[in-house]
């Protein structure tokens, strides 16, 4: 008897959207797509040709996907915007969810999401934050959880996407939340993996630029932008994300201890993970970045395929993700405010929030 396969279903067809639908068709063994959702004309024309000829039923209506016979499991896929309405009416329907990254651009919706999955505990309900999901990064982490650098202290962390001049980026600010949290919240949940999911954050200061799409202005965002986040506990965090790399996609991490340091794809021709030695800087030779940002988005299928299977434990809390749209959204608050804000030991702000 051959084994059973998790019935997957994918909503949203766009670059991520696309992505996710094609690993869990061709690269995630123990996953069956069996149905997939999108409004949108082109994506459905492009399902068609890649989707539907391997069984796949193209749906326009995502309430019909979510009675597709035997569905078990759904990918949300599509804009910021309904990813946590998606997430929610999947959890309800007693579907177990992988949701993209950010649930929501809002903190309390965000908290919606994981006050709904709490309300169904058999469910695996999960965010897409890929990163933990890379071998590299995972390296890193286990190298500093051994002791390998001392006591981390500094982390170092930045998001920055290709140029497109086609001005993408532009409109879908209007609904992206900003930079901080369209673009650095991997950054951000990155600092709560390395520094510690129950990590308090004590200030957060902003700031950006917008060198070459000066339209972002109107939506109040930036094509750079830089923010510094001190946590309780003396750790600091300093992120960095950009629309403008000319050169290509250059996603990095740095974690600096009080013995050593590890960085994660400084230099990206070369090693992910570089550790420095007595002797000098020890390089280790793994496969090209962008094949590696591919075998992320495959492992956090697998992983995710393995949890709804087995009933083995997700990599991360799902409330870690409502904390990054916090920060991030003090970040971008900040950014628009030019005021450093401050929170208590407790984590709440010591002064009304102004967003």
């Amino acid at each position: 008897m051959a084994p059973r396969k998790l019935q997957v279903a994918c909503s949203g067809l766009g670059r991520m959207g696309a992505r996710h639908a094609l690993h869990f068709l061709n690269r995630t063994p123990r996953a069956e797509l069996v149905a997939a959702f999108t409004p949108e004309p082109s994506e459905v024309a492009w399902a068609k040709i890649h989707l539907e000829p391997s069984g796949v039923t193209i749906c326009t209506d995502y309430n019909e996907m979510l009675r597709h016979p035997g569905l078990e499991a759904v990918v949300v896929a599509t804009v910021t915007t309904v990813h946590a309405e998606q997430a929610i009416k999947a959890i309800q329907a007693n579907k177990h969810v992988l949701c993209e990254k950010p649930l929501s651009t809002s903190v309390e919706i965000s908290q919606s999401v994981v006050d709904a999955s709490k309300t169904k505990p058999h469910l695996k309900v999960t965010c897409g934050f890929s990163r933990r999901f890379d071998t590299s990064y995972r390296d890193a982490f286990d190298r500093m959880d051994s002791d390998a650098i001392g006591r981390p202290s500094i982390f170092r962390s930045q998001t920055c996407d290709k140029l497109d001049p086609s001005g993408f980026f532009v409109e879908y600010a209007q609904f992206s939340g900003g930079i901080f949290v369209d673009c650095n919240v991997h950054d951000i949940d990155l600092a709560l993996w390395y520094f510690g999911q129950d990590s308090i954050v004590k200030s957060v200061v902003a700031t950006g630029i917008t060198a070459v799409q000066p339209e972002l202005r109107k939506y109040k965002d930036v094509d750079n932008g830089v923010g510094i986040v001190e946590f309780w506990g003396g750790k600091l965090a300093y992120f960095y994300s950009s629309r403008m790399m000319a050169a290509g996609q250059h996603d990095m991490a740095e974690i600096i201890g009080t013995e050593d340091e590890l960085s994660i794809n400084a230099n990206p021709i070369g090693t992910l993970v570089e550790m420095s030695e007595p002797t000098g800087i020890r390089r280790e030779s793994p496969p090209h970045y962008y094949g590696r940002f591919e075998q992320a988005f495959v492992t956090e299928a697998t992983e995710f395929t393995a949890a709804c299977l087995d009933d083995s434990k997700l990599p991360f809390k799902l409330s870690g993700a409502v904390q990054a749209v916090k920060i991030g959204c003090a970040l971008q608050e900040s950014l628009n405010s030019g005021k450093k804000i401050y929170f208590d030991e407790t984590g709440r702000r010591s002064e009304k929030a102004a967003l």
